[in-house]
């Protein structure tokens, strides 16, 4: 009792803060006094209820870890040796920016690239460095978690349709995630909606806590999501259980897509995911006959390597089909922010020129993810939406193709990366060649809590502000119409930053003009972009204090009330056009995974067990916690689970070190011996080092980065990797098991021998990455010719519309532009807006008014004048007209008649006076006030009688005479 704290006691205040330890960012109640964080506990009036994970309730032990870093960190011996000097932190950043600056006058700014985390960070201002820098290599995990899909997503509807209306469903899909162990709370929201009658699906290789529970469990092989989600879109179209009315009004192409998928039965895909046809086609039916329903994503389909976007291209149709889009009960499809700036506002992407995003690496292979697809989607939807999505996350450099490059030099040379809030060699696949290329980089930058391996190769190391030291805003990537907020519990201590800061000192550092950078805190930041809401608050920490979220109306069923969804054709596209003008396919069209036993029977005969990964695993995130012994202390060692009957085979016993190899390495890890999967499989998480270790000691495998990191064994070689989005194979992997022994126990050098490919038989470079041929080559496209269009316009192929270069506004046929966010119209010479209510064009950007012929209009006291004309309006007998000023006046009274209210204005002060005497309106009595005499009439001119004034006004008269 003597360690219990009172919250209520004098001088504490009580903040509402957010956990910054992984992307649900649940709710944090944190009570602070004299400036210190003295507890924190769950927000009971946020989405998760009052309730935090180990991760969340291990804030303040993080907060004053004695390992975190806590000052800038200048390296003084060799790369790797652990030596560092401690320097102010501007002193830090002013020597990064002119390495940096050196570096762009040397070799161009494409030479410096940034790799970041999953939000864990300010990302739009590392986009606002990169795009004034000129640098177009900004890139994250996000190839494995989300955008491929996303992009995919909206290639087929407009939007991504990722917000499950859950409470109105019939049946939800999971599909490659496990809320029973992974989302707080989120399995009880599931098993209430399914005791009131919803019926769950849970497609998952593992017996998991989530399959335990559903009406339908499919034990699918690791890495065939395609082959099974092609045979439930089959079996879906041909026995007719699709929404025929959707089809037919806002299906473009659906003959053709019955017609390609006619050869992918249940019967054809059976043997590709270890399923029998009756439970794909029971799948199927339970998921098209109980709509609406949903189907909620997972980060499965973004890493299955060559199957990837087909996967998701596959989902996406099996949606829109059934009518599940948009709808009541169905995948909502929110698009852009249109109430308060969103994320890509904040990028000043203009500042990046053209000739610079064509250097983008990897974008001349997997375009849908860089600026080729990102600029055909991010028209499309400015021309549908009005906005678009960020660049950050939506249009990335392809990471592995990176550190490549900082390897070979192919395509060009990067010589500096900035890590910011990630741990590359943990995170990215082919460990050991990410390593190679770490240890390569000439100039590394890193921003982290710890001293990570990353870090430890570094040249200079900043410290980042934690959870509790920073503000916290919540956009989902930028990709959605609603806002979360926290404040920040205490400022950051020592001379930890946080990540806006770096980059917006680094920015200005490097010569970036400080107007580009007008917030010097997130707070001024995050109130900028909420300040369209127009709510009632003048700073950050009050929208935190009284709002703390914002979710605009449910709008539902919009493309109906669009008239057509966000596509360029206006339809949902069963062949994508912009797939097609890509290169790529524009229906789904199977591919199995990276490797597997019926494309791949030589690699199955040497490595005959299925592998799969890259799913997140308690207690930690990533790669991070590995720290914290009470974290540490609820996952010990590396643990890879395997059947009882693979195990007694292959001789290993619970808790047995155990080799698991593929053709790229080995790792180490101890064996979980559990029915849970099938026993052709073996499950291994991911992100494991040991940060206990000196990482110093042996660089070739520092903190034993690679000892029993999974990431080891996957491959990012550009034929193994998604031809569309660039994602790389975690799940479906071939390997092969077995037990540590006392001759072979020890990670030895050969281990962390790297090449490029990763299988290749000879260590280093044997084939350069230019040089790799891609898992389906490019299909040439030749866009359909249209007219030509008017100067000043464009004209889409797709729908044959004009649109006005640079605003993306339409053309309609009545000779206006329509403007796609608003629906109002706009002069298509000036651009400048019809106001309905004034019949006059309007110039936002000035405020000036004009007339239809474009005649600047006149207005004094907000009142329209007509100078020089005769009065548009029947004046009345007791006012005269003004034709030098152009409106109607009483007598010399400086005011001016407004005829749509009967009311004369005052131009100075905007007072409301008489038209027939010019008493003025005082609105707090409701009264006429007679200003020469003080007398107060009611509106009908009657003298209104007050004893203690009249007996005033007597005594004055009386004083006077």
């Amino acid at each position: 009792m003597g360690n219990e704290i009172d919250i209520h006691a004098p001088g504490v205040e009580m903040r509402k803060s957010l956990c910054y330890f992984c992307h649900a960012n649940c709710g944090v109640l944190a009570y602070v006094k004299d400036g210190e964080v003295i507890k924190i506990e769950g927000d009971p009036n946020y989405a998760n209820q009052g309730g935090l994970c180990c991760r969340g309730n291990s804030a303040l032990l993080h907060l004053n870890h004695p390992a975190r870093i806590n000052h800038a960190l200048k390296r003084v011996g060799a790369k790797g040796e652990g030596k560092w000097e401690k320097i102010p932190y501007d002193q830090a950043i002013a020597e990064v920016a002119e390495r940096l600056n050196q570096i762009k006058a040397e070799s161009g700014a494409e030479a410096v690239a940034t790799a970041g985390g999953t939000t864990r960070t300010d990302d739009w201002a590392r986009r606002r460095f990169l795009n004034q820098f000129g640098s177009p290599n900004g890139f994250h995990n996000a190839l494995l978690c989300w955008i491929p899909t996303f992009m995919a997503e909206t290639c087929v509807a407009g939007w991504s349709p990722f917000e499950t209306d859950l409470g109105s469903a019939k049946v939800v899909m999971l599909w490659g995630m496990n809320p029973g162990a992974s989302s707080l709370g989120a399995m009880r929201g599931y098993t209430d909606l399914q005791k009131n009658g919803m019926k769950i699906i849970c497609v998952d290789p593992r017996f998991s806590e989530t399959a335990s529970k559903a009406d339908l469990w499919l034990p699918l092989r690791p890495g065939s999501d395609s082959a099974l989600a092609l045979a439930l879109l089959r079996t879906i179209i041909w026995e007719g259980l699709y929404d025929f009315a959707f089809v037919r009004d806002w299906c473009q192409d659906f003959d053709a897509l019955k017609e390609h998928v006619r050869d992918y039965t249940p019967e054809w895909a059976a043997p590709l995911t270890w399923l029998s046809p009756e439970q794909i086609r029971a799948a199927a039916r339970m998921y098209a006959t109980n709509t609406p329903g949903c189907i909620q994503w997972g980060c499965t389909w973004d890493q299955l390597g060559t199957a990837s976007t087909t996967t998701s291209l596959t989902l996406a149709l099996m949606r829109a089909v059934c009518g599940n889009l948009d709808v009541p009960g169905g995948d909502g499809m929110p698009g852009p922010a249109l109430n308060y700036l969103t994320d890509e506002e904040m990028e000043a992407n203009e500042c990046l020129p053209e000739e610079q995003k064509a250097k983008q690496i990897g974008s001349d292979k997997f375009k849908l993810t860089s600026w080729p697809g990102y600029q055909l989607i991010s028209d499309n939807a400015r021309r549908t939406w009005g906005k678009t999505l960020p660049t950050e996350w939506f249009c990335e450099a392809h990471g592995p193709s990176v550190f490549k490059a900082i390897i070979t030099g192919d395509p060009y040379q990067v010589r500096a990366l900035i890590v910011n809030a990630t741990n590359p060699i943990n995170s990215y696949g082919d460990s050991k060649m990410t390593l190679q290329a770490l240890k390569q980089c000439e100039f590394l930058v890193t921003v982290d809590y710890w001293m990570t391996p990353t870090a430890l190769l570094s040249d200079y190391v900043f410290p980042a502000a934690g959870a509790l030291e920073r503000p916290t805003i919540v956009t989902h990537y930028g990709a959605t119409d609603s806002i979360l907020g926290g404040k920040r519990a205490m400022q950051p201590l020592y001379d930890r930053h946080t990540d806006m800061t770096f980059w917006r000192k680094l920015g200005i550092a490097c010569g970036q003009p400080e107007e580009m950078w007008p917030w010097k805190t997130e707070e001024e930041a995050y109130y900028h972009i909420l300040e369209p809401l127009g709510l009632p608050i003048s700073c950050y920490d009050e929208f935190v204090d009284n709002y703390r979220m914002y979710y605009p109306p449910l709008h539902q069923n919009k493309f109906i009330a669009n008239g057509g969804f966000w596509t360029p054709s206006g339809k949902v596209e069963c062949d994508s056009s912009i797939l097609r003008e890509l290169g790529y396919p524009g229906m789904p069209t199977y591919l199995g995974c990276s490797e597997n036993e019926v494309d791949d029977p030589e690699v199955a005969e040497k490595y005959p067990i299925v592998l799969t990964t890259g799913g997140g695993f308690m207690p930690f995130h990533h790669s991070e916690h590995f720290q914290m012994p009470g974290i540490r202390y609820l996952y010990p060692d590396p643990y890879f689970t395997i059947n009882p009957a693979l195990a007694e085979k292959l001789g290993i016993a619970e808790g047995d070190w155990c080799w698991i190899e593929t053709r790229r390495g080995r790792i180490k890890m101890r064996a979980n011996v559990s029915p849970e999967l099938d026993p052709r499989v073996v499950f291994a998480p991911r992100g494991w080092w040991f940060p206990e270790r000196d990482g110093s000691a042996d660089l070739s495998n520092p903190f034993g980065c690679l000892e029993s990191n999974v990431n080891v064994l996957t491959s990012v070689d550009v034929e193994d990797c998604d031809p569309m989005g660039g994602s790389w194979a975690n799940r479906g992997l071939m390997c092969r098991v077995y037990k540590c022994t006392e001759l072979d126990h020890d990670y030895k050098p050969a281990d962390a021998q790297w090449s490029i490919p990763g299988n290749a038989t000879e260590p280093g470079v044997t084939v350069m990455p230019s040089d790799q041929k891609m898992a389906r080559p490019h299909v040439p496209f030749e866009t359909p010719e249209v007219e030509e269009a008017p100067e000043g316009f464009y004209r889409v192929w797709q729908n044959g519309q004009l649109y006005q270069e640079g605003t993306h506004f339409r053309l309609d046929e009545s000779g206006w532009l329509v403007n796609p966010r608003t629906k109002g119209y706009h002069d298509a010479y000036t651009g400048w807006r019809y106001d309905p209510a004034s019949e006059l064009l309007v110039d936002d950007a000035t405020g000036k008014s004009y007339t239809m012929d474009r005649e600047e209009v006149s207005f004094l006291g907000g009142v329209r004048c007509y100078p020089g004309a005769e009065a548009p309006f029947e004046v009345p007998e007791q006012l005269t007209w003004n034709a030098e000023g152009g409106y109607a006046q009483l007598a010399d009274k400086p005011y001016v008649y407004d005829p749509a209210s009967g009311w004369l204005v005052d131009p100075e002060t905007g007072a409301f006076h008489d038209a027939y005497y010019g008493w003025l309106y005082d609105g707090a009595t409701g009264h006429l006030v007679d200003e020469a005499t003080g007398a107060h009439y009611d509106l009908e001119y009657n003298p209104i009688v007050n004893e203690e004034a009249a007996a005033a006004r007597v005594a004055e008269e009386e004083e006077g005479a």
